[in-house]
C-alpha cells in the first residue's frame, strides 16, 4: 500500500508548481515600498498598478507575506475617535486590513485617505495609503483571505514576477 502511495505521488509530482516556494493564490497584491506602488495580480500577471504612500521610516510598514483578514466601508478611526464617513477621517472610505506582526487586520491595512497630496510619499505610521478612487476600485476585488506581499526592491513588478516564475 505504501509503494502505491509513493508511486502515485511520483506520478503527480510533475504537476506540482516548480521554482516558487510561496503560493500567494489568485488574485493577490504586491506592495513595493521602494517605489510606493501597489500591484494587483490576476492569473500571474500584473493587471493594475497604483501609487501609494507607505511608512515614514522603512520599519513602519512591515515586509513579508500576509493575509487580508478585515474589510470595512467607512471605517472608524479609533486612535482619534473619528467616525467612519467623517471628512476628517484619515482612513478614507475603505479599509482592507492584513495580519502583519501577528495583528488582527485592524492595525495594518490598505486604506483611502483625506490627504491626496500624501500619495507617493513615505508618510504613514505603517499602513498603505491610496487615493480614494483607487482603493474603492480594488476594494471589491480583494476578498478576505487574499494574500498580500510587502517588499522593498529596486525592480519593476514585471521583473519581480518574472524572477518568481523562474
Amino acid at each position: 500500500m505504501i509503494n502505491f502511495k509513493i508511486a502515485f505521488l511520483l506520478f503527480l509530482s510533475p504537476m506540482w508548481p516548480l521554482g516558487n516556494a510561496e503560493d500567494l493564490g489568485d488574485p493577490y497584491v504586491i506592495v513595493n515600498k521602494a517605489s510606493n506602488r501597489l500591484a494587483f495580480i490576476e492569473e500571474g500577471k500584473v493587471t493594475e498598478v497604483y501609487k501609494v504612500a507607505t511608512g515614514k521610516s522603512s520599519e513602519l510598514t512591515p515586509e513579508g507575506q500576509f493575509t487580508i483578514t478585515v474589510k470595512a466601508v467607512d471605517p472608524y478611526y479609533r486612535k482619534k475617535d473619528i467616525p467612519g464617513g467623517d471628512k476628517s477621517n484619515p482612513l478614507g472610505t475603505r479599509w482592507i486590513g492584513f495580519d502583519a506582526n501577528n495583528t488582527d487586520g485592524r492595525t495594518f491595512g490598505i486604506h483611502g485617505n483625506n490627504n491626496p497630496s500624501s500619495i507617493g510619499r513615505f508618510v504613514t505610521a505603517g499602513c498603505i495609503r491610496m487615493y480614494e478612487k483607487d482603493v474603492q476600485k480594488i476594494y471589491s476585488k480583494i476578498k478576505i483571505g487574499t494574500k498580500i506581499k510587502v517588499i522593498s526592491i529596486e525592480k519593476s513588478f514585471q521583473e519581480y514576477m518574472k524572477e518568481r516564475s523562474e
